[in-house]
């Protein structure tokens, strides 16, 4: 059930020549395995590796080579079915899905169409601003991928590189609950996140680990509430589906002119083939790929040469006790624990990796909402300008950027002189106290000293005093006075207190 602490948000609406329109959008989310062997060989699944090198016969259709199930391919599949709340299968099958391309040596794909190993689950999609949406997971069932045809290598042959062939996919296929271009690459962004999180899909969509096709139709408003109660699709109008989405960009932009050529076609008297379609984003428009196929298409049947899958509630049992805290539960915790904002939480718990490392960096500080703000603006920043790098490339480590936060806290350097200290230890390395001590970096927290630099001050600026007597806000000028006469090393609070003090006299 969605959390109360949501809204769900209003479908965006489309205006018409005859009035609004509603999108309704369902997805096929393929996700590439993390295994380093395939679902039915042992042939390595390492990308970028020489065309054809990676497979084994199974995988290139030879006569009498018969399929042998990778057990933590399984295993994976209920990790992911167990991160998304899912119904997990004890008992599954496989069938042959027959069609003929020149990348798929055995003349069919075995996948899951009966008999999927996992049910019914749900993502909590947020959308800011307080709305989300719970997009339902009607089934997750592994499949073989294809191989990949190559055409402009030669003007007059393609080729053919089977590395990808028998590569493990999880098919996950949600319900028509997404409403709108946004929520559907939202919903992309937090399903990647949740893979990432359990280890079971690198997301790696730049590869093609993971990609989407995007089910598209059109309806009035009030439509969508009939089908809701009754499950009858055709409420929903005829949908087109785009394939082999691999961009968050390009979801949202595809999904926007598919619906608007719907609109069009419909509002000018025509009707909406059911096919599927190809978004090219030079031309910012779909086109038709090849009528839709619908499953008797593919004269499905159950594959002879594997039994029933057949997996114990225990072992179940147990990889659901291994899962490793995941986005939403690792938020909320933050928030609680830490008293970080929503936002704040919600960066540093988008990759597992940014949140590991704000926690050890909590550990060494001892401060959360301090080590939040340094991770997200200064940390994120500086590896933002220096190439774009991820946190795993870090140059600062926790533990510096911890002692980092411990000096401002016992007041040995102030924001200023941290924000220099932090600049040296990412160019140069080192352990911050070290630096401090052999730099002469220390704030200057004697009282009498700040006090002489500002009494030298005040007597040679008379003007000014009067000035600041009759205008408190100009108090300011002695502060930033104090402190480049000090090199930034003054104490900002005790300057501040001695200005006040001084000119109220």
């Amino acid at each position: 059930m969605l959390d109360t602490a949501h809204t769900t948000p209003t479908p965006k609406t489309y205006a018409g020549a005859t009035g609004d329109w509603e999108i309704v959008i369902g997805m096929e989310v393929h996700a590439q395995v993390s295994t380093r062997s395939k679902l039915f060989s042992g042939a390595s699944t390492l990308f970028g590796a020489e065309p054809n090198s990676n497979v084994a016969f199974v995988d290139a259709g030879m006569p009498g080579m018969l399929p042998v199930i990778n057990e933590e391919c399984v295993a994976q599949a209920v990790r992911t079915g167990l991160g998304l709340k899912a119904e997990i299968n004890l008992t599954s099958a496989f069938d042959r899905k027959n069609y003929f391309y020149p990348d798929l040596p055995q003349g069919y794909q075995i996948s899951q169409l009966y008999h999927p190993i996992v049910g019914e689950g749900e993502v909590l999609v947020e959308l800011g601003d307080g709305a989300a949406r719970l997009v339902r997971i009607e089934r997750i069932h592994l499949e073989q991928d294809a191989g990949k045809s190559i055409h402009d290598m030669d003007p007059n042959m393609s080729f053919v590189d089977l590395n990808r062939t028998g590569v493990a996919l999880m098919e996950i296929v949600s319900r028509p609950d997404i409403r709108s271009p946004e929520e559907a690459a939202a919903y992309v962004v937090k399903l990647r996140q949740i893979l990432r999180y359990l280890g079971t899909c690198d997301g790696n969509m730049q590869n093609g680990n993971l990609r989407a096709d995007v089910n598209v139709s059109v309806c009035r408003p009030g439509q969508y509430e009939k089908y809701q109660e009754s499950q009858d699709f055709s409420h929903l109008g005829t949908r087109c589906e785009i394939k082999n989405m691999n961009s968050m960009r390009f979801i949202q932009a595809a999904i926007e002119v598919e619906a608007k050529r719907q609109i069009a076609i419909i509002e000018d008297g025509g009707e909406i083939d059911q096919e599927t379609r190809l978004y090219d984003p030079d031309k910012n428009e779909t086109r038709s790929m090849r009528s839709k196929e619908e499953a008797h298409d593919y004269r499905y049947f159950p594959d002879p040469d594997l039994l029933p899958l057949e997996i114990e509630q225990d072992w179940v049992d147990a990889l659901g006790a291994a899962l490793p805290e995941l986005p939403d539960a690792k938020k909320a915790r933050f928030i609680g624990d830490y008293g970080l904002s929503d936002y704040d939480a919600s960066v540093l718990t988008a990759e597992a990796e940014n949140a590991a490392y704000f926690e050890a960096a909590v550990e060494a500080a001892g401060d959360g909402k301090l080590a939040a703000n340094w991770v997200i603006n200064d940390l994120f920043g500086a590896l933002k300008n220096d190439g774009d790098k991820d946190i795993t490339e870090s140059p600062v480590t926790p533990a510096q950027l911890g002692g980092i936060i411990k000096l401002i806290k016992s007041d040995v350097i102030s924001g200023k002189i941290a924000k220099d200290l932090f600049e040296i230890v990412y160019n140069e390395g080192g352990e911050p106290a070290e630096i401090v001590e052999a730099r002469g970096m220390k704030q200057v927290t004697d009282t009498g000293a700040i006090e002489a630099a500002l009494n030298e001050i005040i007597a040679a600026n008379p003007a000014q005093v009067e000035k600041a007597k009759e205008n408190p806000k100009l108090a300011g000028w002695f502060v930033g006075q104090v402190m480049k006469a000090t090199g930034g090393k003054a104490n900002p609070k005790a300057v501040n207190e001695l200005v006040a003090k001084k000119l109220a006299g």
